[in-house]
């Protein structure tokens, strides 16, 4: 729904995008799309999939004709190669809706091409975060990192508070402040064992593959990079939208 309702989060992605101008391209991470290996997207016209049922008809109206870029996806292909990743390439895949949604409050214009890389659930936070810091040289050479997800997923809470039940929601406000301590801090170790960790995870994450990509940008972002909340809070009775914008210390 964060399609149609933009909430402040979607205003904090439109004034990101402001700030950050216009880059070379997008490489967007969705957790809608998990593969055995990382793979890159190599489609020229990239598909909007509506991968989601029972929800607004107006969604499926909704469309975000995004160019993809062979040449570009070759780039990323490169990057994971180089730190002996195993990757693959897809010709097909377009944009499911955990990538076209946050880019049309990125890039309404659809003026920048794009390339998706999909995420491996079994490998858990390290190999997300491997898999990131094999990126981060696309960073200096003009590509927007964009990975997508949430920070607490519980769609069984989300259904039962929908209906009317009661349910104890406070979880996703603590988990939240706790993920948010440790990125501020630069507790990297303690993200990536977030769920030992964290008395609320295995609640807030049932299964993690929403907060995936949140690992992958950390690796690509690198140790000299900030991260800076741009939009933090929860809707939906207990999806947290929170957003970060990693920053290079230079460029604060």
């Amino acid at each position: 729904m964060f399609a149609i309702r933009p909430g402040a989060a979607g205003a904090a992605l439109s004034d990101l995008a402001k700030e950050l101008g216009r880059p070379r391209a997008v490489l967007v991470i969705s957790p809608h799309w998990e593969t055995q290996l990382a793979t890159v997207g190599t489609a020229e016209q990239l598909q909007t999939i509506h991968d989601f049922a029972g929800f607004d008809p107006a969604l499926y109206a909704i469309h975000y004709p995004a160019q993809g870029s062979p040449q570009g996806a070759q780039e990323v292909v490169a990057a994971l190669e180089a730190a002996g990743l195993p990757v693959s390439t897809d010709g097909q895949r377009g944009l499911d809706h955990g990538a076209w949604v946050p880019l049309r409050y990125l890039f309404p214009q659809v003026d920048v091409p794009v390339v998706p890389l999909s995420i491996q659930h079994h490998g858990g936070p390290d190999h997300a975060c491997r898999v990131g810091q094999a990126l981060s040289p696309l960073t200096e050479q003009g590509w927007l990192i964009v990975a997508t997800g949430n920070i607490t997923h519980n769609l069984r809470d989300w259904q039962q508070a929908e209906m009317g039940l009661a349910i104890d929601s406070s979880y996703a406000q603590r988990f939240s402040d706790w993920i948010h301590g440790q990125l501020i801090s630069g507790n990297t170790t303690a993200l990536l064992d977030y769920r030992p960790r964290q008395s609320d995870a295995l609640r807030a994450q049932p299964r993690d593959e929403h907060l995936l990509p949140l690992f992958m940008a950390l690796g690509a972002a690198g140790s000299g990079a900030h991260p800076r909340a741009i939009h933090r809070g929860i809707t939906d009775h207990v999806i947290a939208m929170d957003s970060y914008a990693f920053e290079s210390i230079s460029a604060q």
